[in-house]
């Protein structure tokens, strides 16, 4: 079984994707993100499946995206922000190598353009930006090995971090 070098978590805007993918630039190895499997298993985007199919839908298409990535992945994996709040999911990253990128809510809002195609920030976006934060910040820490603070830094300074922390 092959396992992911790093699993980055974090709330919407915290930079998973840009992170990871300068993270795995760095450690010459892929980059993969359990949201991107998602719509390409669906063949549609998230917030359709939102719209189509209903948040439990897109949650259960989750569970099995990241089950599947923590076992045939072996670079450096990305969580879809609302992956945490499933207990199988949060069980599944025991073991692993799991960093959280904490972002506060100004440098979040600024980095998601506050909704703009994602499905739970549609309505109230600050606020309930806000209000997602502040529920799966413990989960965040829960599953977390390691913490990199976000706010003010450069993807590159942040996937320079992780590499650092990565080494035994």
């Amino acid at each position: 079984m092959t396992k992911p070098l790093c699993v980055l978590v974090g709330a919407p805007g915290s930079g998973k994707t840009t992170v990871g993918e300068e993270l795995a630039a760095l450690l010459g190895v892929d980059f993969r993100d359990t949201d991107a499997d998602i719509e390409r298993l669906a063949g549609k985007p998230i917030p359709e499946i939102f719209i189509d199919e209903g948040e439990a839908h897109f949650r259960t298409l989750e569970r099995a995206a990241v089950a599947a990535a923590l076992a045939s992945h072996g670079g450096v994996l990305a969580l879809g922000g609302g992956a945490v709040l499933a207990d199988e999911n949060r069980a599944a990253l025991v073991g692993h190598t799991v960093v959280h990128l904490s972002v506060e809510l100004p440098d979040a809002v600024k980095r998601v353009g506050l909704g703009a195609g994602r499905p739970l920030l549609a309505i109230n976006p600050r606020a309930t930006l806000k209000h997602l934060m502040d529920q799966r910040r413990p989960l965040y820490a829960e599953v977390a090995t390691a913490t990199v603070v976000t706010d003010g830094r450069t993807p590159p300074e942040l996937a320079a971090e992780i590499v650092a922390l990565l080494k035994p």
